[in-house]
């Protein structure tokens, strides 16, 4: 499928999706975040694709978040500044529920929606010259594509309120130490690493992943013991499907499983 401002692909059970607009450090305006609904709603969609792996353009950015020219352009001409038909920011921000895993390669400056993305993703991985950062308080503005609160929750809450307070831009290795970032390499292995987590991922059984995915998310709303109870029709899915056969059946012959997904 081709798109103007982002590359999307896919190869074997991996889809790869790329920011493609490194001429603005890879920042979104409404024509991109349109193209990335339809292709994350295609990848959700998808049974064939299990892992989707999502990076920027070039060496300097993953992204720089929000085009403020993009949108500074369309309230000078009268047009609404969101546009009307602008899905979420990046799509996968809210209102996006999909339990396969993505995997953030971060390949330079992640900052405000940029960052909100990458929050987004289940893992993430960063090249070493990457930077963070919610700047929005700096220049007057919020960060309400779900950075606050999914910061909140993925970090020990003085550290985000830290981060959220001051809006200042950390490193990598800062990311690594405070548990935002799961690996940094340097930006030549960091496609390759990606790859190395996507593919650890398809060793599992791809509905015992997305089931375990949508548990760890549900759960966060709940105690431990609704969450355990909230996860009974999941055990039934689980129990009813062909995986749950292959496994123990594989282990037993000693032979790597044939997951189908079902």
């Amino acid at each position: 499928m081709s798109y103007r401002f982002a590359t999307y692909e896919k190869r074997g059970r991996i889809a790869y999706v790329t920011l493609d607009r490194p001429e603005v450090m890879n920042a979104l305006h409404l024509e991109a975040h349109l193209e990335l609904a339809e292709i994350w709603d295609d990848f959700r969609d998808d049974p064939d694709v299990w892992v989707a792996i999502l990076t920027g353009s070039g060496e300097r950015a993953f992204s720089a978040g929000n085009d403020l020219k993009a949108t500074a352009e369309r309230t000078a001409n009268g047009s609404d500044a969101q546009g009307v038909a602008r899905p979420p920011f990046g799509r996968i921000t809210r209102d996006f529920e999909c339990p396969k895993p993505m995997i953030a390669a971060v390949n330079g400056v992640a900052v405000g929606g940029g960052l909100e993305m990458a929050l987004a993703c289940d893992i993430i991985i960063a090249a070493d010259h990457a930077r963070f950062g919610l700047p929005e308080p700096r220049v007057g503005l919020f960060a309400g594509a779900g950075g606050i609160h999914r910061l909140a929750r993925q970090l020990p809450f003085k550290v985000a309120m830290g981060l959220l307070l001051t809006g200042r831009l950390f490193g990598a290795e800062e990311a690594h130490r405070i548990g935002l970032v799961n690996e940094v390499v340097p930006l030549a292995d960091l496609m390759a690493t990606a790859e190395r987590w996507a593919s650890e991922v398809l060793e599992c059984s791809p509905l015992s992943v997305q089931l375990t995915k949508a548990s760890a998310l549900d759960g966060l709303q709940h105690s431990v013991d609704d969450a355990l109870a909230r996860d009974h029709d999941r055990l039934l899915r689980l129990l009813a499907s062909a995986d749950f056969v292959e496994g123990p059946k594989a282990f037993s012959e000693k032979r790597r499983p044939q997951w189908t997904g079902r």
